[in-house]
């Protein structure tokens, strides 16, 4: 394979991959255009200028539609690829990749169609591009771009917009910079009123990329010629201006062979008296190979900035694809799939949060270590173990019957009435370790602080999804709520439903030891005392000098059994019990909830909810992934674009390795 025809290939097959994946160039600014990026030659000209008979000399076959008004109404991609000679001349189009055409006038029939099936069969245009190759022997490797032939007028059946439409879809081809414009104009009118130089003129001034090209040499009046046109005096270009004499109409009603007319081309430039000095340099031969030759060495130029803008472009899209998460599979399984992934990797940072991996599982531990311990030392127990409220619950315990040796009935009503404060502390507990759990569980969905929390931004991308999996946390954790209600109130009953027995028959020992503490006066709750506030071992403050204050009546029998002291005794008993009793639930109350809350969060957070998941269809599933539609459009663009531009650096890597 020869350089050029390798560069000029690896264009062709470039510029194909952009018409299938979409990028033909045009006012789409969300991507860089690798399309408008690639080196071209744009045929310009104004109608019945000769536009399709050059580009039939070029090819030597009659094959482009003609007609009145505006016959080519979407740009045609020629491309031409020389074979072995005496091999078949066929056509194909991109569109239609498994069909060959042998017969030309067919593959005029399918550019009509291909145009209607765009257009409609108006006289509408369109910017989608044609795609045709043709192998010949008979032809050099080029590509060329046809576009709609420049008007002053729309007529009959066009939109008033038409001009200014077709010179925009023009500009838009030759205007940028690696465009090879190929000027167009009859030599039969003034070249100062030639569309094709006009606007040539406005997008290369200094003429470095414009090819002129004369028709209808032969048709210009007796006596006059085109030489100071194509001489370069009457407008300079630098690039050479080459003469075509294209089959006349008669020829074309004729059907005169493509291969007949270039003979007829070359025999009259040789015997023109005008122009034979100049035959080499004219026609539409010399016209192809001239443009395969410089679009080769355009190409070759431009090659590392091409590389260089296809590499920049992968690293960008692949940027906002990992932005915007990777496209979801249409079946159940993988949906399924993508889900279940979702959700491990929100448990894993919601597991994060609380062992410590991430901040907020410590709030837990506050719950606890300040929270708890501030609660039981605001319990009101000074006031239900004043001596007023001491009295008069003994003596409702007692009822008509005064107790004889010790109020146990009196004692278990006060226990009991002073531990029933304990369960709001307790519940509260569990409301707070329950609020901390849920904002540890909406910033594990909301937080993306890491790389290591991508999963969270394809997580945003499904919103239903989102607040699915914010529901279903949620609800296990009231339900775990619930069960560490109900145990931490059981902890307080079973203190109520059965007292330390041991604690009690200590106490006559110790005050037969340390002798009659009747002088102390004042309650617990008069001292100030609060069991809530107490610290130390409950048993060595029961076995201290002030346990002796607390015995029951019958130890000292000087003791009036319904004095203030005697009363102020059993408050103190029961004020010292309660205290143990405290310093017991301080402890339990958070194993409990640990383990009924904070335990269950971490092993089954989402277990009832992959349960109802296994029960879903496929449909279900497809619901709880939408997207918005803007999101799914982008990354579908963005992978499109991806492919082409990983496509066209495979190619040139392919033509790097080829030479």
């Amino acid at each position: 394979m020869s350089t050029m025809e390798s560069l000029i290939g690896l264009v062709n097959r470039i510029q194909r991959a952009c018409t299938m994946l979409g990028d033909y160039g045009g006012g789409d600014n969300a991507f860089s255009s690798l399309w408008e990026a690639l080196p071209t030659v744009a045929v310009v000209g104004g109608q019945s200028s000769g536009k399709s008979s050059v580009l039939e000399s070029i090819v030597g076959r009659d094959f482009l539609p003609r007609g009145s008004g505006i016959v080519t109404r979407r740009p045609l991609v020629l491309q031409l690829h020389k074979t072995g000679d005496g091999s078949k001349e066929y056509a194909e189009f991109l569109h239609l990749p498994r069909r060959k055409f042998t017969d030309f006038s067919l593959v005029r029939q399918e550019i009509q169609d291909e145009t209607d099936r765009m257009t409609g069969k108006t006289k509408q245009i369109s910017p989608v591009p044609i795609h045709l190759s043709i192998y010949s022997p008979n032809v050099v490797n080029l590509t060329l771009i046809d576009l709609p032939g420049l008007t002053k007028v729309a007529i009959d059946g066009q939109p008033e917009s038409i001009v200014q439409d077709i010179e925009m879809m023009v500009r838009s081809y030759v205007e940028k910079p690696n465009s090879i414009i190929l000027a167009i104009s009859p030599a039969n009118q003034d070249i100062a009123t030639s569309d094709a130089i006009k606007l040539a003129r406005e997008v290369d001034p200094t003429g470095e990329r414009t090819f002129g090209v004369l028709t209808k040499l032969d048709l210009m009046d007796k006596g006059t010629d085109a030489l100071d046109v194509l001489e370069g005096r009457s407008y300079r270009l630098q690039q050479p201006w080459v003469g075509i004499v294209n089959r006349s109409q008669a020829d074309i009603n004729k059907n005169i062979d493509m291969i007949v007319a270039r003979r007829k081309e070359r025999e009259y430039f040789a015997t023109s008296p005008d122009y034979a000095h100049l035959a080499s340099k004219m026609g539409s031969e010399y016209l192809a190979k001239l443009l395969s030759k410089h679009l080769e060495s355009v190409i070759r130029a431009q090659i590392p900035s091409i590389t260089s803008m296809i590499n920049k472009s992968i690293d960008e899209l692949e940027s906002e694809m990992d932005h915007l998460g990777r496209p979801i599979g249409v079946d159940a399984g993988a949906q399924l799939y993508t889900i279940l992934e979702l959700c491990r990797a929100f448990d894993k940072i919601f597991k994060e949060h609380l062992d410590g991996g991430r901040p907020g599982g410590d709030r837990v531990y506050g719950v606890f270590d300040n929270q708890l311990p501030a609660a039981f030392r605001k319990l009101p127990l000074d006031r239900h173990l004043s001596l007023h409220n001491v009295r008069k619950i003994v003596s409702e315990a007692d009822g008509y019957q005064p107790h004889l040796i010790a109020p146990e009935q009196g004692y278990r009503r006060l226990i009991e009435g002073s531990l029933k404060y304990f369960k709001g502390p307790a519940e509260a507990t569990v409301d707070a370790v329950h609020f901390v759990l849920k904002e540890l569980v909406r910033k594990s969905i909301s937080e993306t602080q890491t790389r290591a929390s991508i999963f969270i931004q394809e997580l945003r991308r499904f919103p239903t999804l989102q607040a699915e999996i914010a529901a279903a946390s949620n609800e296990a954790l009231e339900r775990f709520r619930e069960e560490s209600r109900k145990t931490v109130l059981r902890l307080v009953d079973m203190e109520s439903s059965y007292l330390t027995v041991e604690f009690f028959r200590k106490l006559p020992q110790e005050v037969e030891r340390l002798g009659n503490p009747g002088e102390r006066s004042g309650t617990p709750g008069e001292r100030g005392g609060n069991p809530g506030e107490r610290g130390g071992n409950p048993g060595e403050r029961g076995r201290g000098g002030n346990l002796a204050e607390r015995s029951v009546s019958t130890a000292a029998p000087n003791v009036d059994r319904y004095s203030e002291g005697h009363f102020r005794r059993i408050g103190s008993n029961v004020s010292s019990y309660v205290g143990m009793v405290s310093d017991t639930l301080k402890n339990t109350i958070p194993k409990a909830v640990v383990y009924c809350q904070v335990r269950e969060a971490k092993m089954s957070l989402l277990n009832f909810f992959y349960a109802q998941l296994g029960k879903k269809e496929g449909k279900q599933l497809g619901l709880m992934l939408d997207e918005d539609p803007a999101l799914m459009e982008r990354r579908q663009q963005c992978a499109k674009r991806l492919e082409l531009y990983k496509a066209a650096r495979d190619e040139i890597d392919s033509v790097s390795w080829a030479r």
